[in-house]
């Protein structure tokens, strides 16, 4: 699957840059329902790790609403989460319930395809079991797509400067303790976001301009920022961003 208007940067990343916030969105959804149809085409199903953030939120709002939606079987695709806060999913905090009550949960899927991230309770021992699923319902436990964000920290899923989770080199899923919020996330490692078919970060509008020069300008090239730590020759990660987001790049 290649789109004509995708912008290598370098050996491990690829951008997108729209026009416009809506112009963006429309690729993103298309983006995002071309990889469920040619996984399913290919392999019988799709497995995406959606994300928390409000790019992800528009996208879960038009995912059930493209024309693209009636050509995905909905009971071959499993959806995951790549990162969690330890609240639960009744909390508006919830990345879980955010994507349920944006788009996700008036798509036709079984309660038995969706795995949520319990980080509320238990978080060391629960990331340990997420982990399982992942081997048990993601083949060679490389996810077809994962859905991911940039802070304005240059963090990612839940990845933030300075924390453990940086550091793993074996475990999909982990506990990270975040010291700047006080709180413990449930995050995937880059063992397992390095290791999908299709790694996509979502970053729009002005309020991302200072973070994207930091990754694309002044820190080009470099490994300063745990994004910067995303995407492999082999698996780049694409970057979504609109005209706002991308001025200074």
């Amino acid at each position: 699957m290649k789109f004509r208007t995708l912008l290598p940067f370098d050996s491990t990343t690829n951008l997108w840059v729209g026009s416009t916030l809506e112009n963006t969105l429309d690729f993103a959804v298309t983006h995002w329902l071309a990889c469920a149809i040619d996984a399913i085409d290919k392999h019988g199903l799709f497995t995406v790790a959606l994300s928390g953030g409000s790019t992800p939120k528009k996208i879960y709002e038009r995912i059930a609403k493209h024309a693209d939606a009636n050509r995905v079987d909905w009971s071959k695709v499993f959806f995951f989460f790549s990162d969690e806060r330890s609240v639960p999913p009744t909390d508006n905090d919830s990345n879980y319930k955010m994507a349920i009550t944006s788009g996700i949960g008036s798509l036709p899927i079984s309660p038995v395809n969706l795995f949520r991230m319990e980080a509320e309770v238990d978080i060391e021992e629960n990331a340990e079991k997420y982990e399982q699923l992942i081997y048990s319902h993601v083949p060679n436990h490389s996810f077809d797509l994962i859905m991911l964000g940039c802070g304005d920290d240059g963090h990612t899923a839940s990845l933030f400067p300075n924390t453990d989770a940086l550091k793993e080199t074996k475990k999909l899923v982990s506990a990270n303790f975040v010291l700047q919020k006080d709180t413990w996330r449930m995050t995937m490692t880059y063992p397992c976001l390095n290791q999908a078919k299709h790694l996509v970060v979502y970053a729009l509008g002005e309020g991302k301009q200072a973070i994207i020069k930091e990754l694309f300008v002044t820190h080009k090239g470099q490994k300063t920022y745990p994004s910067q730590r995303l995407g492999t020759p082999q698996n780049p990660v694409l970057w979504i961003l609109d005209k706002d987001s991308a001025l200074h790049v």
